[in-house]
């Protein structure tokens, strides 16, 4: 992927503003997990901190709800897969749980559940 960025506004608003656009116009289906902070960083040579703060500005204007609604549905399946002793449900759920850490920029959400997911294999 290129991005055209322009000067007259920081990059992270920019990037902020394209991530609105893609859900408005469905590229970014409601619900659905944002795009890492490492892949937009890699796909268009920013650095991480730049997505990350993007990612940020997101929540801060609570777009994404959704987001924190899906970990908490994600949870809820942890408890049940360990009420229920199945490591498979508790395994996807934590690796998802992981991955949404990475997309919202909250790190340390992504440790817990690489380390729940690396415990129920």
């Amino acid at each position: 992927m290129t991005a055209q960025w322009n000067d007259s506004q920081p990059i992270y608003w920019q990037l902020k503003e394209r991530t609105i656009a893609m859900i408005l116009d469905g590229t970014l289906p409601e619900g659905s997990a944002l795009p890492s902070v490492r892949t937009v960083a890699s796909d268009f040579q920013l650095n991480p901190i730049t997505v990350s703060k993007s990612y940020q500005a997101l929540v801060d204007d609570e777009l994404v709800e959704v987001f924190i609604e899906e970990i908490q549905r994600l949870t809820a399946e942890l408890r049940e897969g360990v009420r229920n002793n199945d490591a498979e449900m508790v395994r996807i759920a934590a690796h998802s749980i992981k991955g949404m850490g990475g997309t919202i920029g909250l790190p340390e959400i992504s440790v817990v559940g690489l380390e729940i997911e690396k415990q129920a294999k």
